[in-house]
Parts: C-alpha cells; structure tokens; sequence
C-alpha cells in the first residue's frame, strides 16, 4: 500500500471510535500524545483526532517512533500464524530493558535466519531491528526532555556509555555529551509515516529537517554546529511545534501548504534553486532542466542538480518533485522508495486542485 491509499482521516477516525474490524490488518493509528500506536478495534480510550497519525503497516509505525500498545497488542495482530513472531514479541514485551542479541533468540530454540525472514516478511524489519529501534527511541526521548547523556544511556539500555556514544555520534555526527546545554540551534525529532526526521530550528526559522537515516545528516549537523559556533543541542521550540502541524496534515492529506520560515544555508544560485522548487505544485513534477530554465539558466542543469541534493529541508522544499528527463526517478537523499512514495501519495492534491 502506498501513503494516502488508506481512507481519509475522518473516515478512518470513525471506523476508531466504532473498532471498526474491518482494518484489522490494514491501518493502525499512533497516537501523539502517549507515543503508541494501536489497532483500531483497540479498547483503550479513544485519543483526540488531533492527536491521530494513521499507517498501513506495523514497520511504518515503529519506523516513526511509535511503541506497541499493551492493551490491543498490534504486534501480535499478523503474527498468529507464526509462533516464534507471538513468542518473541512477547519476551520483548515483557523485558523491555533487556538488550537483544542473536545469542538469545538462539538460546530460545530458534534459528536466526528463519527469525529473520518471518520478521522482515511479517513487519519489514528483523526482530533485533525492531527492538534496537525500541531502545534507541526510550534513549532520544530523555535527551530531548532535558535529561543527562548518562541517564538517556540506561533509559536506551545501553549497558555501555561509549557504546549509546558512538550511537548518538553516528546519528548526529558528535558525541551526546558535546552538544550545548543551551543551544540556539535546537534539535527534535518528527515522526512521519515514512520514518522518523531530525529538525533544527531556532525560535524563529528552521534550520533542517531531513530523515534520521539520511547519510549527509552528521555533515550537514557539523555545519549547523559550526555556523552556530558551537550552540547546537536537544531542545524544543515553537518551530518545531509548527513544523510537526503542518507536516501531520502534509501525510493526512489535508494540506500540502507550508508557512513555517526558512533560514537557507547556502550561495545565492542555490537558494534561487530552493525558492524555484517551492514554486512546484504538489502532484506535480519538473526535470532538471525545467527547473533550470525556470530561473533563467537553461545550461545550469547540472548545477541546478547539485543545488538540489544540497537541500536539507526536505518536504518543505520539495526537491523531490524533480525527475531525471525522461520520466525516471533519480537520486534523493532520503531514499528512492521515500521519493516514489511521496510523489505517488502527492497525486492526491493533484486530484484535488484538478476537482
């Protein structure tokens, strides 16, 4: 399924509150309030449709930051036909503090390579993934609470303070314990249907927003640090608050309007570049050398490419509404499946101007 195939927002908000069957399977909803995502015949109390974010798999759910639910127990949902997927989620429900390896899922009678392909055909992630993923997102929480490295460490279950270090520092390109205390740039994280994404802002602008997996992202932080000599750290700030918003409805389908300000780390030619793919409707996509025409240099295209992988405000600034010239999809920094992804859930506002 691609994002938007599930029905509108309403619809599946409805289908909520009544513990419509009929999702089993097919839609899950994360609720951004608590951090959990949950079934939708789930018994729990019905959470605000503000706070509602809606996916069509179990991996895009934990991909986004979201924990299993402990009443509804959606991790269990697809794994009734297979008994070690039932087993072992719940040894990892029941342990969440221990730290997973392969040893243990071995100790347990399993063999590692048929655990690994019911998980990865079941939920798109291994199971080891899945509870690295668990830990790693305990750990970020209490660092973007405030909270010291060492308690972050033991929150994540890392036994090991140079180990949850060396995490943080291949994420973020420094270790934990270097970022300011009281930044000016501060970082938080967004999670989106398709994968959780680091945001830089100030009380002002935003600064980044790119996916955590993304390879250029410890460059790109390094930059931030640097240009704000030093003052980058974990932080919250009513940009990111924003940001979160317009992004929510961005994958609801509701909008794909954006008005949070910019601040552009780059020359001149490449912010012209940026505003000129701000100018792309959604649903809709340019070549290369459209684009370069459009700003007046039609013998720039390879220029006008390089600006476009140096962008780090993705979404936003839609670099990923430019395909190669004929027709194909071409590099993007946040992965190919993202960008085919986006630009087929985009054909939604596409209809919809159309109509």
């Amino acid at each position: 399924m691609t994002l938007f195939a599930l029905p509108d927002s309403d619809t599946l908000y409805r289908a909520l509150v009544a513990r419509d069957s009929s999702y089993e399977g097919q839609a899950y909803v994360g609720v951004t309030s608590t951090g959990i995502f949950c079934r939708l015949t789930c018994p729990a109390r019905k959470p605000k449709p503000e706070n509602c974010q809606w996916f069509d798999s179990l991996s895009a759910c934990l991909e986004a930051g979201f924990r299993a639910c402990k009443r509804c127990h959606p991790m269990r949902a697809t794994g009734e036909a297979a008994p070690l997927v039932r087993e072992l989620m719940e040894a990892l429900e029941a342990d969440p503090e221990k730290v997973w390896r392969e040893a243990d899922i071995a100790a347990m009678g399993h063999d590692l390579s048929t655990v690994r392909r019911v998980f990865k055909r079941q939920f798109g992630l291994t199971f080891l993934d899945i509870a690295r993923l668990d830990r790693l997102r305990r750990g970020f929480e209490v660092l973007g609470d405030g909270g010291k490295v060492i308690d972050a460490q033991l929150e994540a279950g890392f036994s090991s303070a140079s180990a949850f270090r060396d995490r943080v520092g291949r994420l973020l390109g420094t270790a934990p314990g270097r970022l300011s205390r009281d930044p000016i740039l501060c970082i938080d994280w967004i999670d989106t249907p398709l994968g959780a994404m680091v945001a830089v802002a100030d009380q002002t602008h935003l600064h980044l927003l790119e996916f955590a997996d993304r390879k250029a992202l410890p460059r790109e932080l390094q930059g931030l640090a640097k240009g704000a000599k030093g003052a980058l750290g974990f932080g919250r700030t009513e940009i990111h608050t924003r940001t979160k918003e317009q992004i929510d409805r961005f994958f609801a389908g509701e909008s794909a309007e954006f008005t949070i300000p910019l601040a552009y780390h780059g020359s001149a030619f490449t912010q012209q570049v940026w505003d000129a793919l701000c100018t792309i409707p959604a649903g809709t996509s340019v070549s290369y050398g459209n684009l370069a025409a459009q700003i007046g240099r039609p013998t720039a295209t390879r220029a006008v490419a390089r600006a476009n992988g140096a962008n780090q405000i993705a979404i936003l600034i839609p670099c990923h509404r430019v395909i190669g010239a004929d027709g194909s999809l071409t590099g993007y920094g946040g992965g190919l499946w993202r960008k085919e992804r986006l630009l087929a859930a985009e054909r939604t506002y596409a209809r919809k101007s159309m109509a």
